[in-house]
């Protein structure tokens, strides 16, 4: 199997994942926060839809294979850096009710604009 069809594979199957699980990869953290495990690829978030619950501490952790990407929810004021071989942690506990559209405020390439999603926040 060539690179690029095992790359093209890993995507299909993160995307598959999150759609199956709501959304993301949710685990239960040691203190009670919520983990959601977020690949950033050119030019998608996966998952793009993420939904969290008022009061809740929740991370999203991030990971980009290919190239530097950021995270920016203009509405939350919450922002980071993805840099490729990290992972990038950004702790929040939603205080209100919404939905607010993040995307990638990095320049990865022609479709980055593109790049987007949106975070649920629910009671």
């Amino acid at each position: 199997m060539r690179t690029g069809r095992r790359s093209f594979l890993a995507v299909v199957a993160v995307g598959a994942a999150a759609a199956f699980t709501g959304g993301g990869v949710l685990r239960a953290a040691g203190d009670g926060e919520k983990v959601v495990k977020v690949v950033a690829r050119k030019f998608v978030f996966l998952p793009s839809d993420i939904t969290l619950r008022q009061g809740e501490p929740a991370v999203l952790e991030f990971t980009a294979p290919e190239v530097v990407m950021g995270f920016y929810v203009p509405d939350l004021k919450l922002r980071t850096d993805i840099i490729p071989g990290q992972v990038a942690r950004l702790a929040l506990t939603p205080d209100r009710n919404g939905t607010f559209p993040f995307l990638c405020d990095v320049f990865c390439g022609d479709g980055h604009e593109g790049m987007n999603g949106v975070l649920h926040v629910v009671g």
